[in-house]
């Protein structure tokens, strides 16, 4: 019999395609000698049989080896399961092999009916605590398992509590859970159609059955498309004894991170709240308190966390992101994963970890990936402009990052706001996992409740979405399509701006300022160098972009387009000159100017590269691109060149193409207006020997045919007699068809090949470059 069940104390973290993360973690940690809760996995092997083999149904097998495990778990705890006597019940979680906070159901307290909650109050000798926990659990099983609303729930909740002018759950005493209970078994049964089954087994399969359906869920599909997850890997299932935070006050539960998952900073990050349970953290129903806290509150169990802390990072070489139980003053962790963090967290975790012996810089480079990068050359607020203005309220700074929008209050909206590219903010009460695509497609997140680890703060980062939550000073009426903060009063479609690194919300736009590459950042820029195979060019085609390129650690110029240095208002008019003069003295005098502002550019793009290589496109783009097309442009242009509108126009007309991308453009246009290419290879060239530039490469663009490269190259070597102490290359791109087929004999002849994908894609596919989305 093949085992597809597995006791935590069999599996390892080598096991996570098999035991998801979450099994395999919990399996190295029990032998570890860390008090993790008993438990078992149901394999992600077995997720796959349920939808390609077994009909979405629990299969004998697996029936059986579960039950198995339970009997197990019964030996180890020493309780029973359903039992009128020391109940064990279970939590079942799921744990896919990529971490997918909060995307997949979880069902706590499970094992729980009107036999077993007697037995709890009577074994915990705290009735109210087994009745509340019976009402936690009907509520999510309601909700996951048989699919009734959450709103149905709380509406009841809220109900009950203005009946009785109550402000919190603690308040509701244990006759009213009871009839809170009565009511929620009847609001299954009108919701659903179905009694709530009061059976454990009949829960436990129910459970395993819902958690493998939450993989194809459409919140865990949209989150596993926009984090690139293979579909077909899987859900683990975890079975684990049930470890009690809403005990009392000498119990709690929280999240931990062994560094700050915003900052990086090495320091012991995270929430709890006493008299708890887990959910009450990540949904951020309640605010929870800071971690250091938990120092005045239970030193012990303070102190444990710290030892523990130490010793999960430097066993896994990685920031963990740990969830433990208090009960009873004894300590239990759930879970530890490696944690969610903003770009610049896993920057300066990578560095500092270096630092620290613990990762070689080859192994931190691993931890930082290409998103990361990215986001960190995204802009910040200006912090000037910030400081004139006063902060409408502060919250906790949940993900680092500026952004600026108009306030909406549901997912929808901001997904049709993403539509028109429209830049909001989602302002929730606080968000759950149905909320993913709207906070992907907002700009920022802002939540009345919930604290830094909840599931809008760790989603918002591992998104890379700035997030303030916690921000009990707003109060949102979603009704009315509003929030108030003290005195006033923003609806939807006000735009606000959050500062995720601070907490800070305010009223209208905060200007932002472009990315700074330095600190830790910079240190892992350098790393890569010495490490790296490939050299890294960039495109830039002015010396305010080379300069840029350079300081985010470019090692060159891959390629420069020349025809961007003629779109400023003066060059421009130079150009229009020479393409639509018919009189070859004022060619010659456009073509000089051209010549001139080029070289002006070349002599400053060179200084700027130094050594660092160049490679210079020849003029592509066809020429109506140059081209004036409105009336008053046109009129103006004709004032200055003394030429009648109407006549310009024609000659506007003579150029024009049915299909120019396919026409008279890139080696075509040089063959047929030489001057042009000398005009450049003389500034190109005259630049490189004023300032003593080596390592510059000249491209003839849009070459089909070894006869149209052959001819602009020997035109090229004529002028460059004028500059014979200049060393340089001549190439090409790659871009047509015809030159792929060519290539072997172009190669010949060219010192150098790019690839044109654009123009190759184009005329590979017949798709139009301008035209496919």
């Amino acid at each position: 019999m093949s085992s597809l069940v597995m006791p935590f104390e069999s599996g390892s973290a080598k096991m996570k395609l098999l035991l998801g993360g979450k099994g395999a973690n919990l399996a190295e940690m029990t032998n570890l000698g860390i008090p993790v809760p008993y438990g078992f996995t149901i394999t992600t092997d077995c997720c796959n049989k349920f939808y390609n083999e077994a009909e979405e149904k629990i299969w004998d097998e697996l029936k059986n080896q579960i039950f198995d495990n339970i009997k197990d778990l019964e030996k180890k705890s020493g309780k029973i399961f359903g039992g009128d006597t020391n109940p064990l019940l279970v939590s079942v979680r799921s744990g896919a092999s990529v971490s997918m906070p909060g995307m997949m159901d979880t069902i706590l307290n499970l094992g729980l009916n009107y036999d077993t909650v007697e037995a709890l109050a009577k074994e915990s000798n705290n009735a109210r605590f087994a009745w509340d926990s019976f009402r936690r659990f009907v509520q999510m099983y309601g909700n996951v398992v048989m699919g009734v609303s959450l709103h149905s729930f709380e509406n009841e909740i809220t109900r009950l509590k203005e009946h009785n002018n109550f402000e919190e759950d603690t308040e509701i005493s244990v006759e009213l859970w009871k009839e809170l209970i009565s009511d929620f078994l009847h609001i299954i049964k009108k919701e659903s159609g179905q009694e709530f089954p009061m059976n454990p087994n009949e829960q436990l399969l129910g459970a395993v059955e819902a958690v493998f359906t939450s993989w194809n869920a459409d919140r865990a599909i949209f989150y596993r498309n926009i984090n690139s997850i293979p579909h077909d890997i899987g859900t683990a299932v975890n079975i684990q004894m049930m470890v009690f935070g809403n005990l009392g006050e000498t119990s709690g539960t929280g999240v931990c991170f062994t560094r700050d998952p915003s900052t990086g900073e090495n320091i012991f990050y995270g929430e709890y709240l006493l008299n708890a349970q887990g959910e009450d953290v990540v949904a951020g129903i309640r605010t929870p308190h800071q971690i250091i806290k938990l120092k005045d509150d239970l030193p012990r169990m303070y102190a444990e966390l710290i030892e523990l802390r130490q010793n999960l990072e430097t066993h896994f070489k990685d920031m963990q992101d740990i969830e433990f139980t208090i009960e009873n003053e004894k300590l239990f962790v759930l879970q530890t994963r490696t944690g969610k963090r903003s770009a610049s967290a896993s920057v300066k975790i990578a560095t500092d970890m270096v630092k620290e012996n613990v990762l070689t810089k080859k192994e931190a480079l691993h931890r930082v990936t290409d998103e990361d990068i990215e986001t960190l050359l995204h802009p910040r607020l200006d912090e000037k402009e910030k400081a004139s203005k006063i902060a409408l309220c502060k919250g906790l700074p949940a993900s680092p990052g500026g952004a600026t929008g108009k306030i909406v209050f549901t997912p929808e909206d901001a997904i049709e706001g993403a539509k028109h590219e429209e830049k909001t903010i989602l302002v929730r009460h606080e968000t759950s996992p149905e909320d993913i695509s709207g906070m992907h497609a907002a700009v920022g997140i802002l939540t009345a409740c919930g604290g830094m680890t909840s599931h809008a703060a760790v989603v918002a980062r591992g998104m890379g979405r700035p997030c303030v939550s916690g921000v009990s000073e707003i109060k949102i009426d979603e009704s009315r399509g509003v929030i108030q903060i003290d005195d006033l009063l923003l609806k939807k479609g006000d735009i606000i701006t959050i500062d995720g690194a601070t907490g800070e919300v305010f009223n209208g736009r905060i200007s932002k300022l472009p990315a700074d590459i330095s600190g830790p950042f910079q240190e892992i820029l350098e790393w890569a160098k010495e490490v790296k195979t490939l050299e890294v060019r960039t495109n830039a085609d002015t010396p305010k972009d080379v300069a840029k390129a350079l300081e985010f650690g470019a090692e060159g110029i891959g390629l420069c387009r020349t025809e961007h240095m003629f779109f400023a208002k003066e060059r421009i008019l130079e150009v229009r000159k020479m393409i639509l003069s018919e009189d070859e003295e004022t060619q010659k005098k456009a073509l000089t100017e051209i010549e001139n502002f080029q070289k002006i550019d070349f002599v400053e793009i060179y200084k700027i590269l130094e050594d660092k290589p160049i490679c210079i496109r020849l003029l592509d783009p066809p020429l109506h691109e140059f081209l004036p097309h409105a009336d008053h442009e046109i009129e103006e242009l004709a004032k200055i060149m003394k030429k009648s509108p109407q006549n310009l126009r024609e000659r506007i007309e003579h150029l024009n193409e049915v299909n120019p991308m396919m026409g008279h453009r890139g080696c075509r246009l040089l063959l047929t207006i030489p001057s042009l290419l000398e005009a450049q290879v003389h500034a190109i060239l005259s630049a490189a020997k004023e300032t003593k530039k080596e390592n510059v490469e000249i491209m003839i663009p849009l070459i089909a045919t070894l006869g149209e490269f052959t001819a602009l190259k020997k035109r090229i070597q004529e002028v460059a007699k004028e500059y014979s102490n200049v060393k340089f290359k001549i190439g090409t791109m790659i871009e047509t068809p015809r030159a792929c087929l060519r290539s072997q004999d172009i190669q010949n002849h060219a010192e150098f090949f790019s690839f044109g994908t654009n123009d190759l894609t184009q005329m590979t596919f017949g798709f139009s470059r301008d035209d496919m989305g």
